[in-house]
């Protein structure tokens, strides 16, 4: 490393400064840490979670990859996930079960084949007790990525040194937090997404698991895309086999860009994906579209293309009879499948609790359809 100009020898050559030449010296960008931001100081529990924000982290665009479903070979008598001991509950017919009784941590390569096509088929699933938050979080990683290619969110804060875990994190009085930036124009933080469904393979089965929460609020609400689906007319979904939509992650990079210590680690990206994909290891048809990322359908013009969408949005937002409420407590893993399901964190406390959790984003494949079928038609 060349030496500073106060290192240097005092019979070399004088070197001129920035100053006297009237040239402005550009700051090496800071690092914004949530320890600092606390005083040095934290009650958190897991300090070594806490986010930072280093705006020197750039990634390259993503590139493709060959996605192995394992749910596909999953022995479905889930012996493997659900041996005898453990209890597993329904929180509604369609989607969302609680489950206890067994460590994910521990689970074999079976039952991780089994907790793919387990959470397939509910949507979601809480996993209560676990020991998730304990693990060193390398080990957590490596548990992740049995399930696809670690994604690194371009935006969000993450762990010093460990970017691919996605931390999601409140604290203090309202009003100082950028959730708190996110709520100001708005009456409710009701906000339906599929996470970064903007790239050409968004998350498949995804973790998040709690390291601190309020005493009472904070529970994230989950939406089966694959009942709001089937509750359509045969009419509207024959109609929309064929369309495809724009998901753009410029806007969320434009938000992040605006703060004062935002970040942006890899250029934003627009993907065009189907309205109707199919998952591939149970073979269900399910909506994806989400307020949080898709823009537009293509070859509708703008009215058609906003009027449609506006319509798939009511109805995926106020379907109470196919959605979940979750609700957080220490040692809960939740896991859901981001190809049938879309979410929404709900920010109801005004206590200044922590709020702080992580997210592990295994990447899927990339979305595909199947032609519609009529009722009592056999699928070719």
């Amino acid at each position: 490393m060349a030496p500073s100009v106060q290192q240097l020898p005092v019979e070399e050559t004088p070197v001129a400064s920035l100053e006297k030449l009237n040239v402005n010296a550009k700051e090496t960008p800071k690092v914004k840490r949530q320890i600092d931001i606390e005083g040095g100081k934290t009650d958190a529990k897991y300090p070594t979670y806490l986010p930072t924000w280093n705006p020197t982290q750039k990634y390259p665009p993503l590139e493709p990859f060959t996605h192995v479903e394992h749910g596909i070979a999953a022995d479905t008598s889930f012996s493997d996930l659900l041996p005898s001991g453990t209890k597993h509950t329904k929180l509604t017919p369609t989607i969302g079960s609680e489950v206890t009784g067994i460590q994910l941590s521990t689970l074999t390569s079976a039952g991780k084949d089994q907790l793919a096509l387990l959470v397939a088929q509910r949507k979601v699933v809480a996993f209560r007790d676990q020991d998730f938050a304990d693990l060193p979080l390398e080990k957590a990683l490596e548990f992740g990525g049995y399930f696809g290619r670690h994604h690194i969110h371009p935006t969000s804060g993450s762990p010093e040194g460990f970017p691919e875990l996605h931390i999601v994190h409140r604290y203090g009085p309202p009003g100082t937090s950028e959730f708190d930036s996110f709520l100001a124009g708005r009456n409710s933080s009701v906000s339906w997404h599929s996470d970064v469904s903007y790239e050409a393979q968004p998350p498949g089965t995804t973790f998040l698991y709690l390291l601190d929460g309020p005493e009472v609020g904070g529970d994230t609400l989950f939406v089966d895309q694959v009942e709001a689906y089937n509750r359509l007319s045969e009419g509207l979904k024959e109609r929309l086999h064929g369309l495809s939509a724009v998901h753009s992650g410029f806007e969320q990079a434009a938000f992040s860009r605006e703060k004062p210590d935002g970040v942006v680690r890899r250029e934003p990206v627009k993907n065009v994906h189907p309205l109707v994909r199919v998952h591939p290891a149970t073979g269900e048809k399910a909506l994806f579209v989400n307020t949080g990322f898709t823009r537009s359908i293509e070859g509708l013009k703008k009215e058609e293309s906003e009027a449609l969408l506006q319509f798939l949005f009511n109805h995926i937002g106020r379907g109470i009879d196919y959605q979940a409420r979750v609700k957080w407590a220490p040692g809960t893993v939740v896991v859901w499948d981001n190809r049938v399901t879309a979410h929404s964190a709900t920010l109801d406390w005004s206590t200044g609790e922590r709020r702080h959790l992580a997210r592990i984003t295994p990447q899927a494949e990339k979305p595909f359809e199947t032609p519609y079928v009529k009722p009592g038609e056999v699928e070719k």
